[in-house]
């Protein structure tokens, strides 16, 4: 008699039976490549925390861009690095501003690739926060008023999707508005419809170069909070978002699982500067195989339900699809 485990083990016998049956499988059209561009400098400016990943000039952005292309990866997401800040971001209203500027280079040099823009102010306020403060808070209304004229400066530029990141209650609904008044209903909207107030963000704020103090517990998302969660992003489902993000993504897959069962829109996720940064901190200390959890934290997003994941990793595992057939 046949013990039951040989049931399940058959099936994992050779490397081709494992392929043939496996349920999940990770392509380069998952990925999202985030670049970082920032103003007057002339070479690439490494972030420490962060080994790995640089902030670009933009005299190489269109070449970082190319390759990204080259690799077979459908789209990039734009950050910069103001050297323009204020009280409320303004140097993102201008036609000539560094956000402008970026997305025409990327769509200039790699037409066929999907550019993005992460649409917020943390990166253009001098004071580090996601839109206008008042009252040492973000005043939502008066924030979303800024992401209309934000985004109508991304529509005029070229961008090919919009990414609005702060966290303001009616924020889609408002974006949605502004982009079908102009005349750009063509235009989707990934939201970061379930972003935490999380603690993996840290690194993120040195490639950005961010003057942030304090927290953003009044408008980014309790951790301890899963309905809360999907309410949020099914609200900005409602509100027309056209793919949903969740933002930490691995301590979070519960809250990609649920609205990948909730919800008809895509679902994104970002794997976020301290959840990079630990993977490199692990394989720079010889204690885990950098290719091998990586690989393995992809497809535990995929198999959450997310549809597109952003990470930093992603030329590096376009190589690794391409060389090794992961």
């Amino acid at each position: 008699m046949q013990t039951p485990q040989f049931r399940f083990r058959r099936l994992r016998r050779t490397s081709a039976l494992r392929r043939m049956v496996r349920e999940t499988e990770l392509t380069c059209a998952d990925f999202i490549l985030p670049i970082f561009v920032e103003e007057g400098i002339d070479e690439p400016v490494a972030i420490a925390s962060m080994p790995g990943v640089v902030r670009y000039p933009e005299a190489q952005l269109a070449s970082v861009v190319k390759r990204a292309a080259a690799a077979g990866i459908p789209a990039v997401l734009l950050f910069g690095v103001s050297q323009h800040k204020d009280a409320v971001g303004s140097d993102t209203f201008a036609d000539d501003g560094l956000l402008a500027r970026m997305i025409k280079i990327a769509k200039a040099a790699a037409p066929e690739i999907t550019v993005i823009s992460d649409n917020c102010f943390c990166e253009y306020t001098d004071h580090g926060h996601c839109g206008v403060v008042a009252d040492n808070d973000v005043d939502n209304d008066a924030t979303l008023v800024n992401l209309q004229r934000q985004a109508l400066v991304c529509a005029h530029a070229g961008v090919d999707m919009i990414a609005p990141s702060g966290m303001q209650d009616g924020m889609i609904a408002a974006l949605r508005e502004a982009l079908d008044e102009a005349g750009f209903g063509h235009i989707p909207i990934m939201s970061y419809s379930t972003k935490f107030a999380s603690a993996f963000y840290g690194p993120f704020r040195d490639a950005v170069d961010s003057t942030f103090k304090g927290t953003r517990n009044t408008y980014q998302m309790d951790p301890a909070n899963a309905r809360e969660a999907l309410a949020e992003s099914l609200q900005d489902e409602a509100e027309g978002a056209d793919i949903l993000m969740v933002k930490p993504a691995l301590a979070y897959l519960d809250i990609v699982h649920q609205i990948a069962a909730h919800s008809e829109r895509p679902v994104a996720v970002y794997h976020v500067s301290g959840e990079y940064a630990m993977i490199k901190a692990g394989a720079a200390a010889g204690v885990i195989d950098e290719q091998a959890i990586v690989m393995e934290t992809m497809l535990s997003f995929k198999r959450a339900g997310a549809d597109l994941i952003i990470t930093y990793y992603a030329e590096q595992i376009a190589h690794w699809l391409s060389e090794h057939h992961v």
